[in-house]
């Protein structure tokens, strides 16, 4: 059975970092584009990043630019999410996903919570 675990969530002050990880398991994780997700209270779910199956292509939203980076380790089946500088506006529920280009991500995991006082 396909299961996506985040972990590596917290609260944090203004400035701090974070790295979030997300092991997969039950899939052939180096065949999968991995991303994340966000939502926020009263907000819709958002992207974050992705980086394709073998990590030569990383996209990022323009708010966590500069700031978050993305990276995988094939052979520990887990992605993660490196966040510095964060901001009270980072404050998220983060979701890990897994899809196979092109088609819609169809795996998430259940989700970490990001917390950033001012």
């Amino acid at each position: 059975q396909e299961q996506l675990v985040e972990s590596g969530g917290g609260l944090v002050q203004t400035g701090a970092s974070l790295r979030l990880s997300c092991v997969a398991s039950g899939l052939t994780f180096s065949t999968y584009t991995m991303g994340w997700f966000r939502q926020a209270p009263g907000k819709e779910r958002e992207f974050v990043a992705s980086l394709t199956r073998s990590s030569i292509s990383k996209s990022y939203a323009e708010p966590v630019k500069g700031r978050f980076t993305i990276s995988r380790d094939n052979a520990k089946n887990t992605v993660y999410l490196q966040m510095n500088n964060l901001k009270p506006e980072d404050t998220a529920v983060y979701y890990c996903a897994a899809k196979r280009a092109p088609f819609e991500y169809d795996y998430w995991g259940q989700g970490t919570q990001v917390t950033v006082s001012s």
